[in-house]
């Protein structure tokens, strides 16, 4: 099952996948070449294919005999769900031939064919050597997936592709306004996630408060439980749970700022409160011993094992932690705790969204292909057939009855619920990649969590990093 290990080098693409890649938005030194070379060149592509006559059947136009090529990053994920939905494909278009390419080196892969202006179809572009989303659409390197989203759904053709989408998913694949860029297929929730077997071993709910939270570790310090522990060398998986907190006390508009990379932003009181809260985890000793040295998956296992009742992560645990996790662990995750009832938003806000990103090149032979696709992709049946295989959502909004739900699932799918309309998505990591990671990441919250640096000292230094950011012309900046 693997790890997300790929965002760090020590092994490419396990499952580094659900997320890691879009969220943390992972772009490696090649794609550095990639794109100086994208800018440069602009030699024509040769010939997209004719376009086939659109119908009840091919409401997209796709031409029945024309080839398709698919590229697909081949991560934790695995392959099976790709080929099953090519199968479907071809079946409707028994003359086509699909060329399927799955590989761990995608901007290795697609670098000399975006260059020489004959890219693949349909690409999955994630892993270690994903592409910079931002540089490929300032290059207009991007088919608008708009007709895609208007197309007629396949389970019901009197919906479009975009109402069956669960929130957010639309707007993750735009880039400043209308075109969307991006179809997102997997979706992934991120929050606090714990053992709820050993939460009810203590007899305890999981808690709302914060008076509720320390009551909790407490309780569990007094049985030889650290209250948390988290990807020390790693701090950006603290967020998971200490954005949607932030919103839950200050509303999303905060988020929102925050994302703009507005003056005075981090400066918010809703921050400030959050920080505190999660420092005073720090100074009562809440916080598995060692923890800041520990990697993302040396933190699950000693979790797993026990050590620490709660961990900051994204859905893909499950299927990442799977060789440490006991058989009745069962496995749960909820919305961030909150303060106390001034909270502006209610407990169960969550930070959830997509990742797994795809893409049609504009210089694609077959757009059409690509483009349909990935509405089969986006049916109930290839959808349950990923979610049954690989124990994540994806960016379909349903697909899950009548599968034999996993215990993270299952709570995933019932926080989702619980959340409604009160789902959040902080846009920072996958717009300000290096910003979030090293700076916010490592030297903010990294530093304030090993209890080397207090609240007040990491609001400012992270103002400053977002301040720098802003004015950096160097960056392209984007709005909500």
């Amino acid at each position: 099952m693997g790890s997300t290990s790929a965002h760090h080098g020590e092994g490419l693409g396990r499952r580094d996948l659900i997320k890691r890649s879009a969220a943390i938005g992972l772009i490696s030194v090649p794609t550095m070449s990639f794109l100086s070379a994208c800018a440069s060149s602009d030699s024509g592509g040769n010939g997209k294919v004719e376009k086939g006559t659109k119908s009840e059947k091919n409401p997209l136009g796709v031409n029945e005999s024309a080839p398709l090529d698919f590229v697909l990053f081949d991560g934790g994920f695995g392959q099976e769900y790709a080929k099953d939905a090519i199968k479907v494909y071809e079946t409707s278009y028994p003359k086509a031939q699909v060329k399927f390419t799955p590989t761990q080196k995608i901007t290795t892969t697609l670098q000399p064919r975006f260059n020489g202006g004959t890219p693949p179809d349909l690409i999955d572009n994630s892993g270690a050597e994903q592409m910079d989303m931002g540089v490929l659409v300032g290059q207009k390197q991007l088919a608008d997936l708009t007709p895609l989203l208007d197309a007629p759904s396949i389970d019901d053709p009197s919906k479009k592709v975009r109402d069956t989408l669960r929130p957010g998913i639309v707007e993750m694949g735009q880039f400043d306004g209308d075109p969307v860029w991006i179809m997102y297929y997997a979706y992934t929730v991120y929050g606090v996630w714990y053992s709820q077997k050993l939460l009810d071993s203590l007899d305890a709910k999981y808690p709302e408060t914060w008076d509720e939270m320390l009551a909790v570790c407490e309780k569990a310090k007094k049985k030889g439980i650290a209250g948390w522990t988290y990807a020390g060398k790693h701090p950006y998986y603290v967020p998971f749970s200490l954005y949607p907190m932030i919103a839950k006390v200050g509303g999303r508009e905060v988020l929102d700022a925050i994302d703009n990379l507005e003056p005075k932003a981090w400066e918010h009181p809703a921050v400030k409160t959050c920080f505190e809260a999660y420092y005073e985890l720090v100074k009562k000793g809440y916080i598995l011993k060692g923890t800041p040295g520990l990697d993302h998956i040396q933190s699950q296992t000693a979790w797993t094992e026990g050590k620490a009742l709660f961990i900051p992560n994204g859905s893909w645990v499950e299927n990442e932690a799977a060789k440490t996790m006991p058989a009745d662990f069962n496995l749960a995750v909820s919305g961030p705790t909150g303060i106390d009832s001034s909270d502006k938003m209610p407990f169960g806000t969550i930070w959830a969204s997509g990742g797994e990103p795809f893409i049609v090149p504009a210089k694609a032979k077959n757009l059409e292909g690509g483009l349909e696709q990935l509405r089969i992709m986006l049916s109930e049946a290839s959808s349950k057939n990923f979610t049954k295989s690989v124990k994540s959502l994806t960016a379909f909004n349903g697909g899950t009855d009548g599968i034999e739900l996993t215990p993270g699932l299952k709570s995933g799918v019932a926080a989702l619920d619980k959340a409604g309309q009160n789902v959040v998505n902080p846009r920072l990591q996958d717009w300000y990649v290096a910003l979030q990671k090293e700076k916010i990441g490592v030297a903010g919250i990294g530093e304030l969590m090993a209890g080397r640096a207090t609240p007040a000292e990491t609001i400012k230094k992270i103002q400053k990093f977002a301040d720098e950011a802003a004015k950096d012309s160097s960056i392209k900046h984007y709005k909500h």
